[in-house]
């Protein structure tokens, strides 16, 4: 094995909805030089229930720890926004992904393209996220 020396481990955030393409999502982070952690790849959706809900969030806040950068592909969810949130105070930088249902679809997005699920924006103005994101830069 040839070791070209550390590098840099990004935590893949996005919606359940977008469950179907999460190795489209470990594929883009591995061609642009990087260690996804996936935690669709890891656990599944929730262990499938197999464990309690809150086991695998704290694992996930884990991996967000371990983590370089936060990638953010697609509309942001509330866990999305959560681990957003999380990698924001600890000072990691966060980039945001366009998502379909191709792998030709991921490209990276500014934060005025930055869309969020319906139930987040129930809870949040978007102006007030998109002010909270903008931020970080």
């Amino acid at each position: 094995m040839k070791n070209e020396g550390r590098k840099k481990v990004v935590y893949t955030a996005q919606s359940k909805y977008y469950y179907f393409a999460k190795m489209m999502v470990a594929k883009y982070v591995l061609e642009h030089d990087a260690v996804p952690l996936n935690p669709f790849n890891n656990w599944s959706y929730f262990m499938n229930d197999m464990v309690d809900r809150e086991l695998v969030i704290s694992a996930n806040a884990s991996l967000v720890d371990l983590s370089d950068e936060i990638w953010v592909f697609g509309p942001v969810a509330d866990g999305v926004l959560a681990e957003m949130r999380m990698g924001m105070a600890q000072g990691k930088s966060i980039r945001f992904f366009s998502l379909g249902k191709t792998y030709e679809e991921i490209q990276e997005i500014g934060i005025e393209d930055l869309t969020f699920e319906e139930n987040v924006l129930r809870k949040e103005e978007k102006e007030r996220l998109l002010q909270e994101f903008s931020n970080m830069e």
